[in-house]
């Protein structure tokens, strides 16, 4: 064999070492890009999405799979991954993480609801409530919006309407008889920790609810597009009045009585008692 002949297939052997070390390398590389990517918080998971799927107007709404895909995520969630631990009934604060002891704390009923800020832009916000037993936030709407709420721990009694269409209105004279609009019952049931994520939509699944805790409970909640007054999404209360308060006059196209309530608009309630707490889950990329 000639010595040229030799000195090109040990090129050819160089060539075909290198190239296989590179690709290698390469795969490597890419495997621990993957790694790193299936080793995010699901919280940043959750982030990413809403963040690639909801537009500050809201309009159009969230796609149908669109909401499956985040819903079938939120199911996933336990309050570890937020950085909660799971309160008893024994040691009901409220607090989530934030925890008191026997000396400082006081009566249940004046125990405040925490609002948990996770992250909020023009698109979505992401935050958890953290109730007390029995505490209470009083029915209210979330107008154009659609809310997903995921049950991390604990039992809670979810009651929603939505509006009937059109609109039925009674104009009642007279401080005792507000100006009233007629609602249909959507949702009244006790919710327990595991359970599928509830979903409500901007006439459908309940958009004007309300929420009281049975246990120590907390809810991590996505809404979208966020509150904003000045776009008209503003957050109103409501008080429900059987329908046979104010008489017969609308006409129920299907089911029954008690399944429709007229609501009255009302101010802020002063029985909803809430304070911020600072979130110490995983840390979001934003």
């Amino acid at each position: 064999m000639s010595l040229k002949f030799q000195n090109g297939i040990d090129k050819a052997r160089i060539f075909r070492f290198l190239q296989n070390t590179a690709l290698s390398t390469l795969c490597f590389h890419r495997r621990k890009v993957h790694m790193a990517r299936n080793n995010s918080p699901k919280v940043q998971v959750l982030y990413d999405l809403c963040k690639n799927n909801f537009t500050p107007s809201g309009t159009p709404p969230p796609s149908p799979q669109d909401v499956q895909k985040l819903s079938s995520l939120l199911d996933t969630f336990g309050p570890k991954d937020v950085g909660l631990k799971e309160e008893s009934p024994d040691d009901d604060q409220g607090l989530g993480i934030f925890g008191l002891n026997q000396q400082t704390r006081v009566d249940r009923w004046v125990q405040p609801i925490t609002y948990l800020d996770i992250h909020e832009c023009n698109s979505f916000t992401m935050c958890i409530f953290c109730f007390p037993t029995s505490s209470v936030i009083p029915l209210h709407d979330h107008p154009g919006m659609t809310v997903f709420s995921k049950l991390l721990y604990g039992s809670m009694h979810v009651k929603g309407y939505d509006w009937v269409e059109p609109a039925i209105i009674q104009d009642n004279k007279g401080l005792n008889y507000p100006r009233v609009r007629l609602a249909k019952l959507a949702v009244d049931k006790v919710l327990t920790a595991p359970c599928v994520t509830s979903v409500l939509h901007p006439k459908s699944g309940g958009n004007l609810h309300c929420f009281t805790a049975v246990t120590p409970c907390a809810v991590l909640d996505i809404l979208t597009p966020p509150y904003r007054e000045n776009l008209g999404r503003k957050c109103t209360y409501y008080k429900d009045h059987p329908y046979s308060t104010f008489g017969s006059g609308a006409q129920i196209d299907n089911g029954k009585e008690e399944e429709y309530a007229w609501l009255a608009e009302i101010g802020t309630p002063d029985e909803l008692y809430m304070h911020t707490g600072l979130y110490t889950g995983p840390a979001i990329q934003a």
